[in-house]
């Protein structure tokens, strides 16, 4: 505890006496200061102990020393020492009279007690509570480093709650609360998770106060790791404001807790190692090899259907191209409905959206207790994951909350880079090359369509025409029919229209000739001109399949 006014007097040596405000010597005092100003308060910080002998003041004057005295405790002054015997024999009644008035503590200092000795004593006081309150921080870094060590951030958490006599809880990456102590804090830890997700907005690190009118709490939210996103957030709820030794064990469970959430660079980049060769061997068929190499390092993700995710990013001035290309086709196709967590983590995401999904995939993972490898590949990143797990789920969540921000218009003008995903069926071990296929695939028909996730059990029940979209595609078709336009412009014939009627009734001559108003005979005629035409025969498959797609790729209905 720091000094006191009651300590100050009943110090044995100092001889103080109260002469007024005895019910207020409970105030705690920040420094002992002398001053014989008639105005000393610009010099006045709050909490000091004023020590006079009224040289300069009309201390008998009751008017005078109103002013005064009101002026001292305005500033936060908590008391007042007054030296008798050397201006005056005895503290004047005026300002006796006005410091019971104001209720400020007045107390008489006796001649033979110089102001150094009080001021010493404050000074020995402040600096033994000082000195116990770094013991006490020493003390419980020692106690939280212990329980970090053997019982993890659940133990950790415990202590610190004891430690500040309160509660502290623990918050991921994404805002969801992981642990609380005591249990009964889990209520209140989940009451400012709208908080913890606005300190995440702040460059790191970041702390806020918040408080809780629900419980009276003072709330510490501190924000944990040393990327430009926090890795995750403490926060530490108590009745007041922490003292010295109470702040010095918040310090160092945020150290504490940053090991512990925050991996070393070493450890990550040894686990991406791995995790590139357990991919490779999959790829390469060889899925015992793989099982050997993880052991328990995924748990039981090989042993159950999983998905591969492959995604890459792409300039939003391009994605939003093929968007709009794409919504001209008229062929829709499923969006998964954004969800606010999804829509959180994309908003952070600040331009890296593919660091952006491996965080919030890795997250979804480690809150459901699912095993997850992430693999990037240069500007590419692999991802398997449990087929129906919580970081499928929020993959899709994640793209849903992209997909959703680029229809906002002012979100849309910024050219920030955006994120293609292709998702594959499920798959066991022995299928993963074919399931990375397939996450290719549909990796290739999002870019295509200006989408931010397409999965390749999608792409079966759509259509294939709006592939026909492609630039390359639309050039082969236009030289394919180019002489075909080009008779028809010189007006010798309707050969265009004639061969699209007769491709869409599968050949069938009078089907095909009613439909264009004219003869069958007429109608044969200009097959024969197609025929001549082109130097292809009307009668192979592959001739009619490639031009009715070319008609379909120039002439969209």
């Amino acid at each position: 505890m720091p000094p006191t006014l009651a300590s100050l007097v009943h110090h044995s040596a100092l001889k103080l006496t109260v002469r007024a405000g005895e019910d207020r010597l409970d105030v705690p005092v920040r420094w002992a200061h002398v001053s014989e100003l008639a105005d000393p308060v610009p010099y006045m910080e709050g909490g000091e102990l004023l020590l006079i002998t009224a040289l300069k003041l009309d201390a008998d004057d009751p008017e005078a020393m109103r002013r005064y005295v009101k002026r001292l405790v305005a500033a936060g002054v908590v008391g007042l020492g007054f030296a008798v015997g050397v201006n005056y024999d005895e503290i004047p009644k005026a300002l006796v009279d006005a410091a019971e008035q104001e209720g400020l503590p007045l107390l008489e200092v006796p001649r033979r007690t110089p102001f150094l000795a009080i001021s010493k004593a404050v000074s020995a006081a402040i600096a033994a509570d000082q000195y116990r309150a770094v013991t006490a921080g020493f003390a419980a870094q020692r106690e939280l480093t212990r329980q970090a060590l053997s019982a993890g951030p659940e133990g950790l958490l415990a202590a610190l709650a004891a430690q500040v006599d309160g509660w502290a809880a623990l918050y991921d990456a994404s805002g969801a609360v992981v642990a609380t102590a005591p249990e009964w804090a889990g209520r209140r830890a989940a009451r400012i998770t709208a908080d913890v997700e606005r300190l995440r907005e702040r460059p790191a690190p970041a702390s806020s106060v918040v408080g809780s009118p629900e419980t009276e709490d003072r709330v510490e939210l501190h924000s944990l790791g040393t990327g430009r996103r926090p890795r995750a957030a403490l926060a530490v709820g108590t009745a007041a404001a922490l003292g010295t030794a109470e702040r010095y064990a918040v310090h160092s469970a945020i150290a504490l807790l940053t090991l512990t959430t925050e991996r070393s660079r070493s450890l990550q980049a040894a686990e991406q190692r791995i995790g590139a060769a357990v991919l490779r061997m999959l790829l390469a068929g060889q899925p015992d090899h793989a099982r050997a190499v993880t052991g328990d390092l995924y748990g039981g993700l090989l042993d159950a259907p999983f998905r591969v995710i492959v995604a890459e990013p792409v300039s939003a001035s391009a994605a939003r191209a093929h968007a709009d290309a794409h919504a001209h086709s008229g062929v829709p196709m499923p969006v998964a409905k954004p969800s606010p967590a999804g829509a959180l983590a994309a908003a952070d995401a600040g331009g890296d959206p593919l660091g952006g999904l491996a965080e919030t995939v890795e997250a979804a993972a480690a809150r459901s207790g699912e095993a997850v490898l992430v693999v990037p590949e240069g500007e590419r990143l692999v991802v398997l994951a449990g087929d129906g797990g919580a970081a499928v789920a929020a993959c899709a969540e994640y793209a849903a909350a992209l997909e959703a921000a680029r229809a906002v218009p002012d979100q849309a003008a910024v050219d920030e880079d955006e994120l293609v995903v292709g998702l594959s069926a499920p798959a066991g071990p022995i299928a993963a090359a074919a399931a990375y296929k397939q996450a290719e695939q549909a990796l290739s028909v999002a870019r295509r369509r200006g989408r931010v996730l397409v999965e390749h059990e999608q792409l079966a029940a759509g259509s294939v025409l709006p592939l026909l979209a492609d630039d390359a595609v639309k050039a082969f078709a236009d030289g394919l029919l180019r002489p075909l336009y080009e008779h028809d412009a010189t007006g010798r014939g309707d050969l265009v229209a004639s061969l699209r009627a007769w491709l869409s009734r599968h050949g069938q001559w009078d089907a095909a000739a009613a439909d264009l108003g004219v003869h069958r005979h007429t109608l044969r005629y200009r097959m024969r001109r197609v025929e001549e035409i082109l130097g292809r025969s009307l009668d192979d498959p592959d001739v009619r399949m490639e031009l009715w797609l070319a008609l379909k790729a120039t002439t969209p209905e």
